[in-house]
């Protein structure tokens, strides 16, 4: 069962979220938050799997209390819910930690399929969102490709095989499965990874990835 923690200021907006997530049977929300201050207080007293959390809320926004949530939950799978895509945005939720960026407006369907993957140790765009990443990325391309290779450098052959798999957006269990290794050599691997890179998150990982021309299919 996936515990998942829902924090947004608007209650119908709580309520029809909730309603979503009710729909699969394996998502349970735990607690609800009006504010940001009250989600980081609820979730340490639930230790959810998953913090959805909405941007622009009271006393803490979405983004500080991420990064207090990942500060002393670093196991927590945080995702972002908004209704604003601003570049702005995204890359702030990037920066601390969040694993998963959905918009308000998008597929009902998203919600779960969101919820899910960084349950599962993925990483999670809206299509739309991904949309504007692949598009800045391929802005200035060889750019960044020459700088995601000379990060890449230092990495082991298995943790760039990890990587690539991560910048396909595999959890940690199909990462296992693809490698026939155990899930908690995939964490160490992963944890490695992201020390050498010196991100924070998956989807930067994932981005570095991609930029490096790791992802082939």
């Amino acid at each position: 069962m996936i515990r998942v923690l829902l924090a947004d200021d608007e209650p119908m907006v709580r309520a029809g979220v909730r309603s979503i997530l009710a729909t699969d049977t394996g998502i349970e929300v735990v607690a609800e938050a009006g504010d940001g201050r009250e989600a980081v207080e609820l979730a340490l007293a639930h230790r959810p799997d998953v913090a959805m959390l909405d941007i622009r809320m009271p006393r803490l926004d979405g983004l500080a209390a991420a990064a207090e949530l990942r500060a002393v939950l670093p196991d927590l799978a945080v995702v972002m819910l908004t209704t604003f895509d601003e570049r702005e945005y995204v890359a702030r939720a990037l920066e601390v930690g969040a694993g998963g960026f959905l918009l308000k407006a998008a597929d009902p369907r998203e919600l779960i399929i969101g919820v899910r993957a960084v349950a599962g140790g993925a990483a999670y765009l809206s299509p739309r969102i991904a949309h504007q990443v692949i598009a800045e990325l391929n802005d200035g391309r060889l750019t960044r490709t020459t700088t995601a290779r000379k990060r890449t450098e230092s990495l082991t052959p298995r943790e760039h095989e990890v990587l690539a798999l991560i910048g396909r957006g595999l959890s940690n269990q199909d990462i296992g499965r693809e490698l026939f290794v155990s899930q908690g050599t995939v964490k160490a691997h992963v944890s490695a990874i992201l020390l050498r890179l010196e991100v924070t998150n998956r989807v930067q990982a994932a981005i570095i990835a991609y930029e490096a021309g790791l992802v082939t299919d």
